[in-house]
């Protein structure tokens, strides 16, 4: 059994990486294996420096597991935050993990974040590549809206008539 920390690295089994770097990895789960002596940011470094792009997702998956010792609650929530991941995931890092002791079980909550790692080099994008700013909806009616919608708010005087009118009658005179 592989011992889950925080800032502990798998890898999808079939990555491509590249051909001079060489890591050593222990099957995890069926398609992830961990990584037995780095971290993202260990190889992340390394992947640059191959000219390669290790690319960190915003979005960060979280899962809950249960077992009967730390380590299986957190191996258990882990497996299930690593069958979430996206196809389109290469590495994982566990980001958080915290851990509930109750008389008889433990609960694990882990949350990792997502990493893709791809060949080319990823570089700043200019201004023309960038989508346009999308313009902000406009908050008044059009000019002619007294002819397009000619019985807007017409009915609030005659509610807030019988509004006042309902009071009066409740009240009733002394």
């Amino acid at each position: 059994m592989v011992d889950i920390t925080e800032r502990k690295l798998f890898l999808r089994d079939q990555i491509e990486l590249p051909t001079s770097l060489k890591l050593s990895t222990r099957e995890f789960l069926a398609g992830w294996n961990t990584a037995l002596t780095l971290n993202a940011q260990q190889l992340e470094k390394k992947i640059d420096a191959q000219g390669w792009s290790f690319i960190k997702l915003a979005e960060r998956l979280q899962a809950s597991g249960v077992g009967e010792t730390s380590q299986s609650a957190i191996t258990s929530a882990l497996r299930l935050a690593l069958l979430r991941a996206s196809n389109a995931i290469h590495a994982v890092q566990v980001e958080y993990i915290e851990l509930t002791q109750y008389p008889w079980f433990f609960l694990a909550r882990v949350r990792i974040f997502q990493c893709r790692i791809l060949r080319c080099p990823v570089t700043a994008a200019d201004d023309e590549s960038l989508p346009a700013p999308i313009a902000p909806r406009q908050r008044r009616l059009p000019s002619n809206s007294d002819l397009l919608y000619p019985n807007f708010g017409s009915a609030m005087p005659q509610l807030k008539q019988m509004l006042i009118s309902s009071k009066t009658a409740q009240v009733g005179p002394n």
